[in-house]
């Protein structure tokens, strides 16, 4: 596949005298942009960074943020008590440990948030690169990826932020040892954005897996019958990756995970069966 992408670089109708070296030129360009488009909105964010943090970085440990209030809504409006409310958390004071720890904690922020915020841009000049390299045919089957993939990746960031943040921050702030007297929790504030990124990015691409399956399918290295057949193990691929993704061991915060990753699976045989009708559709006009 890579060797085929590489002759079709070399052999695209926008520009047939481009070499190999040419392709890598303009991949270097295209990364150039897209890391400006990055390096822009992360500015932006540092600029911004005194009430980003206090709104929107810190807004998982405050006791009134907006998940912990509409869990319980949720849960009582479905009649199970107080069993999907989130206990929130209070009090929680963040600390650093070094000198330079808050200014390179604002540049963490910056840059992830300038990634995320620019993902449309970003993935655009991506395909921007790309797109050339795939044939007329294949290019209206792609249609509307920019869209999709940016909703899906945005979708899991919303995820990771208002439920499985929230969640899982509850958890370990409020988790207690039988001598709990004798020991003090002080989180860093390293450790919190460290969680908080592997929380948000992680949850990003896992939402990927829709469209993964589109891409897959269209060129026939995956079929309906191959996901249900290893549906079973995907499954236990699953729960891995929800271990992976939560950074508390506990069994609920990977089931919040876990449970929305077999939906998507299962969107994803869905999705697999109707590109693999629309093929086989084609598959008869041509034959």
């Amino acid at each position: 596949m890579a060797l085929n992408l590489i002759d079709r670089f070399k052999s695209s109708s926008d520009n047939p005298e481009m070499s190999f070296v040419d392709h890598l030129e303009a991949l270097r360009w295209h990364i150039v942009r897209a890391v400006i488009a990055i390096m822009v909105v992360a500015i932006v964010v540092f600029i911004k960074m005194d009430w980003i943090f206090e709104k929107i970085i810190y807004g998982p440990l405050r006791p009134d943020f907006i998940s912990y209030s509409a869990s319980c809504k949720v849960s009582h409006f479905l009649h199970l008590g107080d069993v999907l409310c989130i206990p929130s958390i209070a009090g929680v004071k963040l600390q650093t440990t070094s000198f330079s720890s808050q200014f390179i904690s604002s540049l963490t922020i910056s840059l992830v948030g300038g990634f995320i915020v620019s993902f449309p841009y970003v993935f655009w000049e991506f395909w921007r690169f790309v797109k050339p390299a795939l044939s007329n045919k294949e290019s209206k089957n792609t249609r509307g990826a920019i869209f999709w993939v940016t909703f899906f990746f945005l979708l899991g960031i919303g995820f990771g932020y208002f439920l499985l943040a929230p969640f899982t921050f509850s958890f370990l702030a409020n988790y207690k040892l039988g001598i709990s007297a004798m020991i003090e929790t002080k989180p860093t504030l390293d450790d919190y954005l460290d969680n908080m990124v592997e929380i948000l990015i992680g949850a990003g691409l896992a939402f990927q897996l829709p469209i993964i399956s589109n891409v897959l399918t269209r060129i026939r290295l995956i079929s309906p019958k191959f996901l249900r057949t290893y549906r079973k193990y995907a499954y236990v691929a699953i729960l891995i990756i929800a271990g992976i993704i939560t950074p508390s061991p506990d069994w609920m915060s990977q089931t919040i995970v876990a449970v929305p990753l077999i939906l998507l699976y299962e969107l994803s045989i869905w999705v697999s069966v109707r590109v693999a009708k629309e093929l086989k559709k084609k598959d008869e006009e041509w034959s």
